[in-house]
């Protein structure tokens, strides 16, 4: 059994309302400009989500938009979880694992300091910090699939805007 799980960060988001609520920030110029890049390195990588779920935030869901459109998944099928807005690593493994006994591929388009955490905290590895619009594949092999134990993932690869590998994939 195969099991792969995409972490995305959502892309740089914009300062520049200042009375504006954390949760209606959109996209920066540049978030604007990465999240169709990155979706297209994905594109590259033959990667098509069974199912993609984001952070109703703002800034989270056009990044998931981009992600979706580009892999050829409906943007209306994007399911949105509140919990991912300020979720915490303990709920992040329990949705994960629960989305993932139904699909073989999931999109978790999310925060951080979460998204670097859970990233951690699945490959036991140091990544420091998942950049905006920063991806971290992973694949889960064997009979159970998802566990949610710690150091129980391959990292696939871990890519991100300013990566400047050949092939924008950092194994």
């Amino acid at each position: 059994m195969v099991k792969r799980l995409f972490l995305i960060r959502h892309a740089k988001s914009s300062w520049a309302a200042p009375g504006l609520d954390d949760f209606a920030r959109p996209l920066n110029k540049r978030g604007k400009k990465d999240a169709p890049e990155m979706a297209a390195r994905l594109v590259r990588t033959g990667v098509v989500p069974d199912l993609v779920v984001a952070s109703p935030a703002k800034r989270a869901r056009k990044t998931a938009i981009h992600m979706a459109e580009a892999t050829g998944y409906e943007k209306a099928d994007i399911r949105y979880d509140d919990d991912l807005y300020l979720g915490i690593l303990s709920y992040h493994l329990q949705l994960i694992t629960e989305l993932l006994h139904g699909v073989d591929t999931l999109f978790l388009v999310g925060h951080n300091n979460t998204v670097t955490e859970l990233a951690e905290y699945l490959t036991g590895r140091y990544l420091g910090n998942v950049p905006t619009c920063g991806i971290v594949a992973l694949e889960f092999t064997g009979p159970a699939g998802f566990t949610g134990k710690k150091a129980s993932a391959h990292l696939l690869f871990f890519d991100f805007p300013k990566n400047s590998s050949d092939t924008g994939i950092d194994p």
